[in-house]
């Protein structure tokens, strides 16, 4: 106050200043300082009770018994991977606009240390931080009113909410509404039905769940269902960590356990899931552990993943261990489900548990294949309940896109679902100790998948999508093993091979002819027929897929062993002959497959009879082998007469009908039938695309062939079109090194340097010649066309480029190198 009056008194003199005399002018500053002074005081203590928690605790609960729990949110180290994440939670903390989050994943995904690491950095910047960890309405009740406390909710209304004048949500929203600059977390809200008051969806926003504070509400869950949330939640679900930041959560945890590269290995093998990311990085850094580096864990996990990461804790019922821990924590969600009323999810999950780590088509899983290995009634409703509720908590997802499944006739309509690989292989781990007799879980699924191969090739092309997704899963039925049963379980993986054979789906195929060789060489012997039978297949999927060299060998062996051990002339030596031979005309030796072919149409004409598919299949094969040799006179004639036999013993649609409408006009525009080709050649397309589907193999040399049919007629400029599409879907569908790749790349180049546009061709033929030089060798004679070709067009660059003679020259090439 002294320092205040200090202009009042002159210390420089005893005389007063005469203004200070006057009394009406020194009452009226005294009072005026002695207000101010009184209000600063008063906002001190107001600030004081605003910037901490109540002295008194509220009397809700335990809250009176002071034994709440702590609004501090978990410590954690650096978060690797959510940046994204991270990224729109804290534009939402900056402006919330009428929205809270909801972190969404399947358990052990990380949804609580992205939210500590968001509640980490709002601290920092100075925003008030509450973590409610749930476990319970009246836990929840409680930690919602310390934290209105905190944000200035006067003691009244409490009291009159306590004494049922208002609604406690009611009264904790409209605090929070009022203040700004908080973030309020409430962790493993994985039960949102019980989060209440009782009765209130959370989506009515009438509950302790609400979009109308000032600051950011985050939820973590593994409930992912928008029904559940309602419209104003922002759903962030979680994914398994890209394979970078993975590997660099094992180096964080083990720096000492190896190289960046094993790190990346490792996660790669675990999935990216963060739980189990920390597991092996806390198991690598013991000192007693038994594997001390990522490679030597990644190659114990084959046989010891029950111990590493599927071993079970002593306290796994305390819902808290059990959800740290990779073999409990989706037991948790189970167990939800099950209190739910939906006891089919768990066989449901431990049934696809079986499966292969791929999706897994919808129409597999049927009721009484479930009823099967639970030994209750299972209906279409609860079958469909229990994959809902598997979905919805995480524990099943769907594929993020079709992918490539090598399918031709397009992508699977086919429902489907995946299974995380830890997911699928802990489940198997956990049905293992649970069951005493897997083998009824076998039996009943080695009979539904056989049910299912037959289904899908009673189908024909409609059953090309779901063979496909069948694919990855048949081998299951060699891993059955009955000796019983086990020559059926060959056949059905045979049956399904040719299925997708026709499909196109060369790759699939391939893999299932190598399983069934494999066992049958193991147990039959290299040559029982069985055996020869299944390395012909191969050879032909081989073949299908681009890889000639290995085709032509194994046929070869094949048909060896068949003239052998079944004689020249028995129905599948010759079989075998004409693959080989078809595989020989196909990479350019066409006279050895002349020699082939004119044999077996002769032994197939006096065996099997002149009208019979594998007769006429010679035949055709015969009438391209002579087109290769430039005999396109005879070969017209061969594909013309054989076109009239197959339509008339096939019918007019079936698929080798097709194809040798197809193979006529081919030849025909090598003879320079242009114009009847070209017809063909239309008809051939348009069937093949609505018989076959526009990505067949079939179909895309229709396309092919037409695209140089047209180019030879001067259309350039649509045959350029017309190969640039097929080049596109040939490399996507069949591989970029396909040898029908390559063609497609050769005859684009050609119609490009037709329409003059000779620097791209020349960049075309380049690369086409640098593929064929590695892939076939520097003299086959796709290579050689190719060569001449390249030649050709850079002679021409600097000439003309559409003179007599290139066209001369290029219709040469197209008949030596073309599709």
């Amino acid at each position: 106050m002294a320092a205040l009056l200090g202009p009042v008194t002159n210390y420089a003199s005893d005389a007063v200043p005469g203004w200070a005399a006057q009394a009406w002018v020194i009452w009226p500053v005294f009072a005026v300082l002695v207000v101010v002074s009184v209000g600063l005081l008063l906002w001190g203590r107001h600030l004081d009770a605003v910037s901490r928690p109540p002295a008194r605790p509220a009397p809700v609960s335990r809250l009176a018994r002071g034994q709440q729990a702590s609004l501090r949110p978990p410590h954690v180290q650096r978060v690797r991977g959510r940046e994204g994440e991270l990224a729109v939670l804290t534009g939402m903390l900056r402006r919330p606009q009428g929205r809270f989050a909801v972190l969404c994943a399947v358990g052990g995904m990380g949804k609580t240390t992205v939210a500590a690491q968001l509640a980490t950095q709002a601290e920092a910047a100075g925003w008030r931080v509450f973590w409610v960890r749930w476990r319970d309405g009246a836990e929840l009740a409680q930690q919602m009113v310390q934290a209105a406390l905190a944000c200035g909710l006067p003691e009244a209304e409490l009291e009159a909410a306590r004494a049922g004048q208002a609604s406690l949500p009611d009264v904790v929203w409209r605090q929070l509404g009022q203040v700004r600059r908080w973030l309020l977390v409430v962790d493993n809200a994985d039960e949102p039905h019980e989060i209440g008051p009782a009765g209130e969806p959370v989506a009515d926003y009438r509950g302790w769940i609400r979009p109308h504070g000032r600051g950011l509400l985050v939820v973590t869950s593994r409930d992912r269902s928008e029904q559940t949330w309602g419209p104003c939640a922002q759903l962030l679900p979680l994914e398994p960590l890209p394979v970078q930041p993975a590997g660099q959560v094992l180096l964080d945890a083990a720096p000492a356990a190896g190289t960046a590269e094993q790190a990346r290995e490792l996660a790669t093998r675990l999935g990216g899931l963060p739980l189990a990311l920390q597991a092996a990085g806390t198991y690598l850094a013991g000192p007693t552990s038994r594997y001390r580096t990522f490679a030597a864990y990644r190659q114990a996990l084959e046989q010891e993943l029950r111990f590493l990461l599927g071993a079970a804790h002593p306290n796994a019922s305390r819902p808290q261990v059990a959800r740290a821990v990779v073999r409990h924590t989706w037991e948790v969600s189970l167990d939800q489900l099950a209190g739910e009323g939906n006891a089919l999810a768990r066989p449901l999950l431990r049934l696809l548990a079986l499966l292969a780590g791929a999706p897994v088509p919808l129409p597999l899983i049927t009721p009484d294949l479930l009823s099967a290995v639970t030994g209750h009634d299972v209906t279409a409703v609860t079958l469909e309940a229990a994959f809902a509720g598997l979905h919805r908590y995480g524990l099943l997802g769907l594929p993020h896109s079709p992918g490539s499944t090598g399918l031709a006739s397009g992508s699977s309509e086919e429902a489907q679902v995946v299974l995380h690989p830890l997911i699928r292989e802990i489940n198997a781990v956990a049905l293992t100790a649970e069951t005493s007799d897997l083998a009824v879980w076998h039996r009943a699924l080695a009979d539904r998948l056989t049910t299912a191969v037959h289904e899908a090739n009673q189908r024909g092309r409609a059953g090309w999508p779901a063979a496909v997704l069948l694919a990855p899963h048949l081998p299951l039925l060699l891993d059955f093993a009955d000796p019983r049963t086990a020559t059926h379980h060959r056949t059905t993986l045979n049956t399904l091979a040719q299925v997708l054979q026709n499909a196109g789906a060369f790759g699939a195929a391939r893999l299932l002819h190598e399983r069934v060789l494999d066992v049958e060489t193991r147990m039959l012997g290299p040559e029982h027929p069985d055996t020869l039978t299944s390395r012909n297949d191969l050879g032909n999927a081989l073949f299908g897929m681009g890889e000639p060299a290995e085709a032509i060998r194994l046929l070869r062996q094949t048909l060896e062993g068949r003239a052998r051990v079944l004689g020249p002339v028995h129905p599948d030596t010759l079989t075998s002959r004409n693959d080989l031979a078809c595989a020989l005309d196909g990479t350019g030796e066409h006279a050895e497959a002349v020699d082939l072919l004119r044999q077996t149409l002769n032994d197939r004409t006096r065996v099997l009879g002149p009208e019979h598919p594998h007769t006429l299949a010679s035949r055709d094969s015969l009438g391209l082998a002579l087109d290769g040799t430039g005999e396109h006179a005879q070969a017209v004639r061969m594909h013309r007469s054989t076109l009239e036999d197959r339509i008339r013993v096939l019918g007019p649609e079936h698929h080798l009908t097709l194809l040798s409408r197809h193979n006529l006009a081919g030849a025909l525009t090598r003879a320079g039938e242009q114009t009847e080709a070209i017809q063909l050649l239309r008809q051939a397309l348009n069937d093949h695309a609505r018989i076959l589907g526009d990505e067949h193999p079939h179909t895309l040399a229709s396309r092919d062939s037409l695209g140089l049919a047209l180019d030879g007629t001067g259309e350039h400029a649509q045959a350029v079109r017309m190969h640039r599409r097929t080049l596109e879907d040939r490399t996507r569908i069949l591989s970029p090194e396909h040898p029908d790749t390559l063609a497609s790349r050769h005859n684009l180049a050609l119609a490009l340097a037709s329409a003059g546009e000779q620097a791209e061709a020349i960049d075309l033929l380049r690369r086409t010649l640098d593929d064929r030089v590695r892939i076939l060798g520097d003299e086959h004679t796709h290579t050689l066309s190719t060569r001449n070709a390249l030649e050709t067009a850079l002679a021409m660059s600097t000439q003309r480029p559409l003179s007599r003679w290139w066209h001369r020259l290029r219709r040469r090439n197209v008949a030596a190198g073309g599709g």
